[in-house]
């Protein structure tokens, strides 16, 4: 009898502490897809959308507000929704491709998306990283959840009459038809705005789980079915989608979303976003803090997508975006390595190396298919920005020891990205090699961006180098370490800025460091000065000393945000972004000047970085729609964040050294391979209390203003005690800066 009484107690107090525990709230709740989305041509807060998906999904769906074409698919200031939108716009600039729409219609039948839009309000809008849910004005609901290649609708209608579903496959040649024995649509989407070969085409097949009484076609790729149904009554559409075939396509909604409910679906999506999100724990802080960043962290996993699909073997293939043909293994697309080499890929290589594997494997993959690695590719090659940054990737991926490419072929690839530009495609290749290699520099104005363009080209030399060296290639190796010094040759020591020679060797006339374009892009001179991401040291000796470097950089913040449009003709987005932040000639809004806060820490004058950092982790973000400071850039304005947040920042991809900030919630847990995690403690933080006083790392003093990549892999714990003033005693000698070239 003593026996069973003490069971039950046991079993009793086993209940009260499983009733006394609280179930862990999903990290999706705390995302907004809405941040960002107020953004117009002429201003950017982020020019996002609200995607439903999953960490790099092949497919991403979203309201659409605008009209069939606009890059600006989603404007949280309208007030009609036209569309229910497969998309893969990595940005309103590169627009969309492969796309298609479901869209309920009530009453009256339209197919035109023009026409069609039903009004909406945002307090009856619910957007989640795994489910969006609206109830429009007319009393028509739709919700729908994601998986990688398929998704699932529910809709419901007030009342019986003028129940429609429109199809909308977006014209270019694209095709569209009713199957009556299959009860579902099948389609063809052609749409692109460039990067595809000519078979290119997105097929899909589109189900519905109750009868169609009428269906039909338009002139316009449009299909459209009429219900009746109930009011209320739940229709359920299930859809999927394959670059390959209509045959694949079938095997994708088979295997992903056959016979799923929404619930499931987005059960699961929210099981996957947890997971990924998971691999870094944030505490404390407020709540507005860990809402601005997961949601930067669900920005930074949506691209690269994955572009290929699994056969019935369950392995990977692909439909080539540069050959057309149907590979095995894996690709990825919509990445603009200009803006993701700097923080997005560096995070993948440390969070997600299983992830960053695939994508290296890709970069190859399209080398073999095309002859060119990619630099911005959507979902091929594509003309836009500058710089041979696949190399960069490539490089960062193997010196923190993702090794499972190909080197000797990563070897070559690379070279030749140096020695050829494409004919066709601006951004693919080199422009202005021959130039550059003779003279040391690209002159202006013979080629256009010419000095942001060396200034790319040296950092790649010092990254080919770097591999080079590492893989045993000592020719190759000191070859390209030489030509990674060319950004000296394009120094205005007169004026102390980077700026332009013509073929001559003479210096552009009337120097400005306020001229926006030219011969540089997306900027000016006070931006692009700062990028020398694999000497600073060399920099500061251009400069002057330590001294005089930090100087300049203190002035960057305070001289007059005054511009002078150049080459532009008018104001761009990144100008007028650049005026409304009022921090002098910082440029927050956009790529070339985000690593140049760490700066401070090769000169001796950490506390600097500290400061500014938060100071633009407050300011110039938060988890509304003006969420951002200027375009996301497929998750990298995102992973700045992500990275300046946890205290630490990769200045220099292929160095495996990340540059301390001053870190925003007081204990960051990563989880690493192996199972492994890394704590960091920053005891005392807050707004006011941005300085280090101290740091130890794995209990032992730590002075150093940077962090080792193996460091973090190790696991471990970095604990600072922070301060309201600043520690101008720590982080000052050169032993404790981090790496230069000139120092090596």
């Amino acid at each position: 009898m003593l026996m069973k009484k003490l069971i039950y107690c046991l079993i009793l107090c086993l209940l009260l502490i499983a009733c006394g525990q609280k179930t862990q709230p999903s990290l999706t709740t705390l995302v907004n897809p809405l941040m960002g989305t107020s953004s117009t041509f002429q201003f950017s807060h982020g020019n996002t959308y609200p995607a439903v998906a999953v960490p790099w999904g092949m497919n991403f769906w979203s309201p659409q507000t605008g009209e069939n074409g606009s890059g600006w698919m989603y404007m949280y200031t309208d007030s009609l929704i036209r569309g229910f939108r497969q998309t893969h716009q990595p940005s309103p600039w590169i627009n969309d491709y492969g796309t298609f729409s479901i869209m309920p219609v009530f009453g009256k039948l339209v197919t035109d998306n023009k026409s069609r839009g039903m009004s909406f309000r945002h307090e009856n809008e619910k957007a989640a990283p795994d489910c969006y849910r609206v109830r429009f004005d007319n009393g028509v609901t739709t919700a729908l959840s994601a998986t990688s290649r398929g998704a699932v609708f529910e809709i419901t209608y007030p009342s019986e009459e003028g129940q429609y579903i429109v199809v909308d496959a977006y014209q270019h040649g694209g095709s569209v038809a009713f199957d009556k024995e299959q009860n579902c649509i099948y389609g063809t989407t052609r749409y692109n705005n460039g990067g595809v070969p000519e078979n290119f085409g997105n097929h899909f097949i589109v189900e519905f789980d109750k009868p169609v009484v009428e269906a039909g076609t338009d002139e316009n790729s449009c299909a459209y079915v009429r219900f009746r149904l109930n009011a209320g009554e739940t229709l359920t559409v299930h859809t999927a989608s394959s670059f390959i075939s209509h045959e694949q396509a079938r095997l994708n909604l088979s295997r992903e979303v056959d016979g799923r409910s929404l619930a499931d679906v987005s059960a699961e999506a929210k099981r996957i976003w947890d997971e990924q999100m998971g691999r870094i724990k944030v505490e404390g802080g407020t709540e507005e803090q860990q809402k601005t960043f997961y949601s930067c962290l669900y920005r930074t996993l949506l691209f690269p997508r994955e572009f290929y699909e699994f056969n019935e073997q369950e392995e990977p293939v692909y439909y080539s975006p540069y050959d057309g043909l149907v590979h095995n293994g894996y690709m990825y697309t919509d990445n603009g390595f200009w803006d993701t080499f700097r923080a997005v890929h560096p995070l993948f290589t440390l969070i997600y190396p299983e992830v960053s594997e695939r994508i290296m494997q890709s970069v190859l993959n399209a080398y073999n298919e095309s002859g060119f690695m990619p630099e911005w590719a959507s979902p091929g090659h594509r003309g836009c920005m500058i710089g041979n940054n696949s190399i960069s990737l490539l490089t960062d991926a193997w010196m923190k020891g993702i090794r499972t490419f190909d080197k000797d072929k990563a070897l070559e690839a690379m070279v030749h990205q140096t020695q050829a530009r494409s004919e066709e495609i601006s951004s693919v290749g080199r422009d202005g090699y021959a130039e550059y290699d003779s003279l040391g520099y690209v002159p202006y104005p013979e080629v256009h961006e010419a000095t942001a363009k060396t200034l790319e080209y040296a950092y790649a030399d010092w990254c080919l180098a770097r591999f080079a060296e590492a893989t045993g290639h000592k020719d190759v190796a000191d070859t390209y370490y030489q030509k990674a010094q060319n950004y000296r040759n394009l120094f205005y020591s007169e004026k102390g800025f980077m700026w332009a020679k013509d073929s001559d060797g003479k210096w552009r006339e009337n120097f400005d460091a306020t001229e926006w374009g030219g011969p540089f892009t997306e900027g000016c001179s006070w931006h692009w000065t700062w990028s020398v991401f694999h000497d600073p040291e060399g920099l500061s000796s251009l400069l002057g000393s330590h001294k005089l470097m930090a100087a300049r950089l203190d002035s960057m913040f305070v001289a007059p945000n005054t511009y002078n449009y150049g080459t532009y003709g008018f104001v761009i987005h990144e100008i007028a972004e650049m005026v409304a932040l009022d921090m002098g000639q910082y440029a927050h809004g956009n790529q070339p000047i985000q690593h140049a806060i760490y700066l401070y820490n090769y000169v001796g004058e950490p506390w600097k970085a500290q400061y500014h950092t938060r100071n633009v982790m407050n300011r110039l973000y938060n988890s509304g729609p003006e969420g951002y400071c200027g375009d996301e850039d497929n998750g990298q304005t995102s992973a700045w964040y992500i990275f300046t947040a946890l205290g630490f920042y990769p200045v220099c991809p292929g160095t495996s050294e990340y540059v301390l900030g001053s870190p925003l919630f007081p204990k960051v847990t990563i989880s690493l391979p192996e199972g492994k995690t890394f704590v960091i403690d920053a005891e005392g933080v807050s707004d006011n209390n941005c300085y280090i006083r101290t740091a130890e790392l794995n209990g032992v003093d730590f002075t150093r203003n940077y962090l080792k990549h193996d460091e973090l892999l190790k696991g471990g714990e970095f604990r600072l005690l922070m301060d309201s003033v600043p520690n101008m005693e720590r982080g000052i000698n050169t032993e404790d800066f981090p790496y230069s070239y000139s120092t090596k």
